[in-house]
């Protein structure tokens, strides 16, 4: 299988609103894309279309080969899911979090696992901590361990750094290349930081009200705005009235 997500046709409206607009675009195996746009481009409601939280209105997603309308439950416990904004149960501790999710997706030696990834992403110190009571940045890593728990093959990925400090975010972001030399996952981003985009992604989706409007590698797009960081490409961008892909 050279694709690990592929996504035709994918359209999501809400009344006269279209959230998602006949979106379409590839995720080749083992590789990182990112998924990019301003407030309501539709980035998040296409992550949970592709994680079949939401039914798409009109268009497919398949996963690893499978369609997940109608057979997600084939690839579910191959996936995982990470943002900052979703919040676990406030009462349980992190690892009491870490366990109900890692029984969910019948993680084996689920004790060395937990302890594996509290190392890698420093969370020994608040383990027995309620997630309640963790910092921004606490919870940030919290929610990637989480994501981490069932080693999957295709990672989905919002804001992962968001709320760090820059060292720790570095050490982040260097973890995360090593996971998917090492396992050969493959990653699907939305950041608003241009920065990580550019060291960890290989390909660049970028939307517009719902629509894609340009994709590329980071160095094609570079060359084709004229520009030196893609955070001048993503201002380009969001700021044109109307952008032909």
């Amino acid at each position: 299988m050279d694709v690990a997500i592929e996504v035709t046709d994918l359209t999501k409206t809400y009344g006269a609103t279209r959230a998602v607009d006949r979106l379409s675009f590839t995720v080749p195996v083992g590789t990182t894309t990112a998924l990019l746009g301003g407030n309501g481009a539709g980035k998040t409601t296409t992550i949970a279309m592709l994680l079949g939280l939401l039914e798409p209105s009109a268009g497919s997603v398949r996963i690893l080969g499978q369609d997940m309308m109608r057979h997600r439950y084939r690839v579910l416990h191959r996936m995982n899911f990470s943002s900052p904004y979703v919040d676990l149960p406030h009462r349980l501790t992190v690892r009491e979090n870490l366990s109900v999710y890692g029984r969910l997706y019948g993680v084996s030696d689920l004790r060395r696992r937990i302890a594996r990834l509290a190392a890698d992403l420093d969370l020994e110190p608040f383990l027995k901590r309620p997630a309640g009571k963790l910092s921004a940045g606490q919870k940030t890593r919290v929610a990637l361990a989480k994501a981490l728990i069932n080693t999957p093959d295709v990672l989905l990925l919002d804001e992962p750094t968001a709320s760090l400090d820059p060292d720790t975010a570095d050490v982040i972001r260097r973890y995360l290349q090593t996971y998917q030399e090492a396992t050969g996952a493959t990653v699907l981003l939305a950041s608003h930081n241009m920065a990580e985009v550019e060291r960890l992604c290989r390909d660049v989706v970028m939307l517009k009200a719902g629509r894609l409007v340009d994709r590329g590698s980071p160095t094609e797009l570079l060359a084709r705005y004229g520009r030196t960081n893609l955070e001048d490409v993503f201002l380009d961008i969001a700021r044109r009235a109307e952008v032909e892909a």
